[in-house]
């Protein structure tokens, strides 16, 4: 169902089975790792509601949650070195069954853990990330009320540019492409120096 491949190595397909949903890769030679690629084979789907999260484990430093995987997000790549901090919680035990990794300085092995979660226990997992904040997509209500803004915004600039020439607005007035370019780079301009803050201001 996985796969994950190290930058500059092979593919990797050797998934070991823990139980029914957690598995592991054993990553050998950990220490010379940059970035790791996780994804679904394409063969098995995850069930309606379910994804997968990630979760690197580092001799002596335990798991750290990397992200997520799902249906719509069906591959992630990830950046290890430089990113190996200690965390301590129910996943530092979950995938140490029969993997526990040889500790040591050199030639060290470390794991790969995906667990098989509930989609909304793993985006409340994820949003902890530092970097969650930042990638979330807006909610699809406030995308809406941002479009309900914008175009408020045009009809209030176009409709003082109609009534103001001394014809009356109706839904046959016709507007100059000029009027809505000149809109268009005024209001790339605020949205530019200030956001779009200004928005909430309208009447």
């Amino acid at each position: 169902m996985f796969g994950c491949c190290v930058a500059g190595r092979l593919l990797q397909t050797n998934l070991q089975q823990i139980d029914e949903t957690k598995a592991a890769f054993e990553l050998p030679a950990a220490e010379s790792i940059n970035h790791i690629c996780v994804f679904l084979l394409g063969t098995v789907p995850f069930p309606d509601g379910y994804g997968a999260t990630v979760h690197f484990f580092w001799p002596d430093r335990g798991f750290q949650l990397l992200g997520m995987l799902s249906n719509e997000k069906p591959s992630a790549i990830f950046r290890l070195r430089g990113n190996f901090v200690s965390q301590s919680s129910s996943s530092q035990a979950a995938f140490s069954n029969p993997m526990q990794p040889a500790t040591g300085t050199s030639g060290v092995t470390a794991v790969l853990g995906i667990s098989i979660e509930p989609l909304p226990h793993i985006l409340e997992q994820v949003s902890t990330l530092p970097s969650a904040v930042s990638k979330l997509p807006p909610a699809l209500s406030d995308a809406t009320l941002l479009a309900e803004k914008i175009v408020k915004h045009l009809f209030n600039y176009v409709s003082g540019f109609v009534s103001g020439s001394g014809s009356s607005l109706s839904p046959d007035s016709v507007v100059p492409m000029s009027l809505i370019a000149r809109w268009y780079e005024s209001f790339l301009s605020k949205a530019r120096a200030g956001g779009v803050g200004f928005l909430d201001r309208q009447e």
